[in-house]
């Protein structure tokens, strides 16, 4: 079956050439038997490339089930999945055949797997690795041969890095990525989606079908989309509804998009100049910036300090204070020029000098910090596990990272339990 076939048969519209590369990876994959984890925006169709995958493989002819894992409350979610016996708890009055039971031989499409909490994401693991699951309440071992096809709109390999994701769940799963573009990014098939969004309702509604003005077409495809396809239907269906004149200017349009635009750069928090965390792509960086700007400003402290030594007529300019090592008493000197608050005329803040009767500081110098982030990455593993007495767990958590990637980040560093 040819591209525009499948387009057809699945109500594909666009040609857009990131379009067209997902649609041909589900294409090639779908007569395997391989996972695939499709990412995408929320409302770009992810659900589509599932049926897709299904309908092409061996196993079009066996049942397909699509579960949204964010809309089943944790507590139920493995008896959804993988069944209950009975009294396995409270409500449990039967036995209960799950998802991966009565579509057996068929495809299970877990929408928003991100949402899945950590035990449950054990239990699939097993289900993927060794076609295996057990009942709620049970102890017995039971088979099954089903096709897992996950969705996603989260940054999955993210959420290993923070202990959200099982990070083996995650490579198991994404045996074959397909990313499904947002709509922003295919804006050449914007007018067509619109075109035929405004045809179905009009012939839904008995109504003639709504044209855009030039002006309007620009402002549709320069809108940011944030609720991608699912958004455009909803505002060509309000538009067939609601408009009395067909033609439809800017000005006409813009009534129907929301006020203000979706922006997805990093936003300012907390007061000027500080930065959104989204800015960073996950919390170590976070951590490596705020060790740059220390030191930055170390360095000029220290900068600052030596330019004093070397050039005595500095601390003309400021009063200084001397903490002899063999007295407890601070002596005030070189103060001319000082107001009653102890600030020199200039307004410069006082230097604080820790000398010693025997020696002078005849020479220094500035040793510039490593920047490499193996090595603070490294030195902040090893402070983990001296603070938490070698306990891998708790060190896992205070440096936000999963206990298996702190596993391999010992062995890769060649680091000794602490």
């Amino acid at each position: 079956m040819d591209q525009q076939a499948i387009k057809n048969r699945f109500a594909i519209i666009g040609n857009s050439p990131a379009l067209n590369h997902a649609l041909n990876v589900a294409v090639q994959v779908a007569n395997t038997d391989l996972s695939v984890l499709i990412n995408g925006e929320s409302g770009v169709g992810k659900e589509v490339f599932s049926q897709i995958i299904h309908a092409l493989s061996s196993r079009k002819h066996n049942p397909f089930i699509a579960v949204n894992c964010g809309a089943i409350p944790e507590g139920t979610i493995d008896s959804e999945l993988f069944g209950h016996e009975k009294g396995s708890f409270t409500g449990a009055v039967d036995s209960r055949k799950g998802y991966f039971e009565t579509v057996n031989g068929g495809t299970i499409f877990l929408d928003e797997i991100g949402e899945l909490p950590l035990g449950t994401q054990a239990r699939l693991l097993r289900v993927l690795e060794a076609g295996e699951y057990i009942r709620v309440g049970s102890s017995k071992v039971q088979k099954t041969d089903v096709r897992v096809i996950a969705a996603t709109n989260k940054d999955l390999l993210e959420s290993t890095h923070n202990g959200r994701f099982r990070e083996d769940l995650y490579y198991r799963l994404n045996t074959v990525p397909i990313r499904v573009p947002a709509l922003r990014d295919r804006k050449e098939d914007i007018l067509l989606l619109f075109r035929k969004f405004a045809t179905d309702f009009a012939d839904r509604y008995k109504t003639t079908s709504v044209q855009l003005s030039e002006d309007a077409r620009q402002a549709l495809t320069n809108y940011g989309w944030p609720g991608n396809v699912r958004e455009l239907k909803n505002i060509a269906e309000q538009i067939s509804v609601l408009s009395t004149d067909k033609n439809i200017s800017a000005e006409q349009l813009r009534s129907f998009l929301p006020d203000h635009q979706y922006s997805r750069l990093p936003v300012l928090a907390g007061g000027a100049g500080a930065v959104s965390q989204t800015e960073f792509a996950n919390e170590r960086e976070i951590l490596y910036k705020l060790f740059f700007d220390m030191k930055k400003d170390v360095n000029e402290l220290k900068k600052m300090f030596f330019d004093l030594l070397q050039n005595p007529n500095i601390a003309q300019h400021a009063p200084v204070f001397t903490h002899e090592n063999n007295s407890n008493n601070l002596k005030e000197f070189n103060t001319l020029g000082n107001n009653s608050n102890g600030y020199n005329a200039s307004g410069n803040s006082p230097v604080i000098l820790h000398s010693n009767n025997d020696a002078q500081i005849q020479h220094h110098e500035d040793v510039e910090e490593s920047l490499s982030i193996v090595d603070k990455e490294k030195e902040l593993i090893i402070k983990a596990l001296k603070k938490h007495r070698g306990k891998r767990r708790d060190a896992s958590l205070d440096l936000g990272i999963s206990e298996r990637t702190l596993y391999r980040k010992l062995k890769e560093y060649d680091i000794e339990d602490l």
